[in-house]
């Protein structure tokens, strides 16, 4: 009951970042750029926006996949994930070597942890083990939130933390 549980707030957390997504997928402003890295080039943009677009897709497929414990498709969608869709297989030696040059270290950090966990979850999945499962999911949905909350805001703005108001207790 408690699995179940988390599955239905964990898919209701990505239900309402979809959605979010969906809504602002009509505004398209560039990325936050660091000061001390320059924008990245267009091509290499466009490909890093489709291999958001690709995790997304996957995130979202893995939520019926675990529910049903379907444990080989999660961890076929989670090696996915950890191979990268779009920028390993499409980036020239140029524009990776661009690519690393032009991104803020914390962001590299942070996506290599993300590429880890995916591959965590796929032998979580691969063992069967439904509470590693959950926690790795877990750890990939919180990844891409912070992610998106301190590199792509502009994009995101609901992600935006709320000022807190001080009510006064009379």
């Amino acid at each position: 009951m408690k699995t179940y549980r988390k599955l239905i707030i964990i898919s209701l957390t990505l239900l309402i970042a979809s959605c979010s997504d969906m809504y602002l997928s009509h505004q398209q402003p560039e990325p936050r750029a660091h000061a001390a890295h320059r924008p990245l080039d267009g091509a290499v943009l466009q490909l890093l926006r489709q291999e958001m677009q690709a995790i997304q897709t996957g995130m979202m497929s893995l939520v019926p996949a675990i529910a049903s414990g379907d444990w080989v498709k999660v961890s076929e969608i989670a090696n996915n994930i950890e191979g990268s869709y779009i920028l390993k297989q499409q980036l020239t030696a140029e524009q990776r070597h661009d690519l690393h040059k032009s991104l803020p270290a914390e962001f590299v950090k942070r996506d290599q942890a993300f590429h880890h966990s995916a591959g965590m979850l796929a032998h979580a999945a691969e063992m069967g083990n439904v509470d590693v499962v959950n926690f790795y999911f877990y750890k990939l949905n919180t990844a891409c939130v912070e992610c998106h909350s301190e590199f792509a805001l502009e994009r995101f703005p609901l992600l935006k933390p709320k000022q807190s108001k001080h009510h006064q207790v009379i």
